[in-house]
């Protein structure tokens, strides 16, 4: 059993697709999901009408191949909503089939509230405050200590959600059995995610029928930091367990998401650009973009991680993808703290590598 933290596209068509195929591959899969929605409910309403059941529209280029697939995903049990269903998820949280807590809150879910200050038992306003909350309940009934996985994209993201989560910890006067118990016995571990989700696709059969069919790319990657063999997820072909993932978090927060990123702050207004598609198409951005990865943000990466020219080539491939219909409102959803994680540091990295300025990153990061 899972807890997921968050009902978007990208973890349904990311993560809940990979628990969905490892329950089909193995006897004692990972489990079932049970989503949390904590901003609105209309999405954990539209899964609870579904049953949990929606499509994957598998649809790129996979090794010079087209691939358009759709694939049925029946991993998630149901959803629901923190606000109103607060009771339902801490007694989900004390669970014995409990594994795995999932989440992706994005890059400003990770920080604390001073609403939070002190615990009401009600559900607290911030994600690290509630996963606080499901984890002092848990701990009280005595089940074992779940393993904890980010998909947030920010470097050391487990590591930044442990910190967060006992610093609530310490503004709620937690016990200090409890503050061990988080720290030593909870299995946190950073991660990579890597998949391009894209929402609703424009043209599929399944539009009418399906609410909650979505589309991605073929191309997937989870690097999860860990060697634990015991990690339920580690059996999938897409997910990779290493001894650090530094590497590639980089490579693909500054590249492929600095370059998501860029686009919103300089294309979003320009005419008739709507996706990440009409930007490399156009002959005026697609230009401007790959003079951004080639000459600004490679450089600052290499010899940091592997081969940043060539992820550089396949990003611009797979932004080039016909089928995937990748708004750039979506990506736009908290730009300013997305800019400061993806572009702000290549930007300052490229002053102290280089000693000049970065003319582009200069000009997009300039104060308004």
């Amino acid at each position: 059993m899972i807890l997921q933290f968050g009902a978007g596209n990208f973890l349904r068509g990311f993560a809940d697709l990979i628990v969905h195929q490892l329950n089909l591959k193995l006897n004692d899969g990972p489990g079932k999901i049970i989503v949390i929605q904590s901003t609105g409910k209309d999405r954990a309403d539209a899964i609870n009408a579904s049953e949990g059941n929606y499509r994957v529209a598998i649809q790129g280029f996979e090794e010079g191949k087209v691939i358009d697939e759709t694939v049925e995903v029946a991993s998630i049990s149901h959803a629901l909503h923190a606000g109103s269903q607060w009771a339902e998820i801490v007694e989900a949280g004390r669970h014995p089939d409990l594994k795995l807590i999932l989440s992706n809150t994005t890059e400003a879910g990770l920080t604390l509230d001073p609403a939070d200050a002190t615990s009401t038992g009600r559900a607290p306003t911030s994600f690290p405050a509630k996963l606080l909350g499901v984890l002092t309940e848990r701990k009280q009934a005595n089940q074992p200590a779940p393993w904890i996985v980010p998909c947030e994209l920010i470097e050391s993201n487990a590591d930044r959600l442990r910190d967060l989560v006992l610093k609530q910890a310490v503004l709620w006067n937690a016990p200090e059995d409890l503050i061990a118990w988080i720290k030593q016995e909870c299995r946190w571990v950073n991660t990579l995610v890597d998949r391009i989700v894209a929402g609703r696709p424009t043209k599929h059969p399944l539009l009418e029928s399906d609410p909650l069919l979505i589309s991605a790319e073929p191309f997937c990657l989870w690097a999860v930091e860990t060697k634990d063999a015991s990690f339920p997820l580690a059996q999938h072909p897409k997910v990779v367990t290493v001894t650090d993932i530094t590497p590639y978090t980089l490579r693909k927060v500054r590249i492929l998401n600095g370059a998501h990123s860029a686009l919103v702050s300089h294309a979003m207004k320009v005419s008739g650009i709507k996706t990440v598609r009409d930007c490399v198409e156009n002959h005026k951005i697609a230009p401007w973009v790959e003079k951004l990865l080639f000459e600004e943000i490679v450089p600052v990466l290499e010899g940091r991680c592997d081969d940043p020219k060539g992820f550089a080539h396949e990003t611009l491939d797979r932004f080039r993808n016909p089928f995937l219909d990748h708004q750039l409102s979506a990506i736009a959803l908290n730009h300013e703290s997305k800019v400061a994680v993806r572009l702000q540091p290549t930007l300052e990295e490229f002053r102290q590598r280089f000693d000049k300025e970065p003319p582009i990153l200069s000009e997009l990061l300039r104060p308004k």
